[in-house]
Order: C-alpha cells, then structure tokens, then sequence
C-alpha cells in the first residue's frame, strides 16, 4: 500500500512539473513575441525621428510668423473709441 502512494504521488509530482514547464514556456513565447513587437515599434519610431527632423528650424520660422499675425490681429481687433 505505501508502494503505491508513493508512485502515485511522485506521478503527482511528476505531472506537476509538466504542467508548470508547460505555462513557463508558454510564457516565454508570448515574451520573445512581445520583444519582438517591441523592437519592430522602436525602428519605427526611430524612422519617424528621422524623417521629421529638418522640421524643426521651419516650425521656428512658422511660430514667429504666427506670432506676428496674432499681433496685427490684435490691433485690428481692439475695439475702437468712437470720435466726436
């Protein structure tokens, strides 16, 4: 009788272990694939960078543009006293 508790529970053990193997290497694929996005998002990105970095001198020149608008607008804006 104490033969076979003991199989039994080393067959316990033993389907145990499987099953944890089993989810930890499931955990590993989903974390290689998820690295895997993660690197393809990060060239993206730096793509990105890439292409919209002579926008930033035009974006000043375009800011101060605008600036002048709002100025002018401004004046045109004020309302005016009426002369008697």
């Amino acid at each position: 009788m104490k033969t076979t508790l003991i199989v039994v529970t080393l067959i316990e053990v033993a389907l145990l272990v499987a099953v944890l193997a089993g989810y930890l290497i499931a955990i590993a694929a989903t974390l290689r694939r998820v690295s895997a996005t993660l690197g393809l998002i990060t060239f993206g990105v730096r793509a990105i960078e890439k292409q919209t970095e002579p926008i930033g001198p035009v974006l000043t020149d375009i800011n101060g543009a605008l600036e002048q608008v709002a100025g002018a607008l401004e004046q045109v804006a004020r309302p005016q006293m009426p002369t008697v």
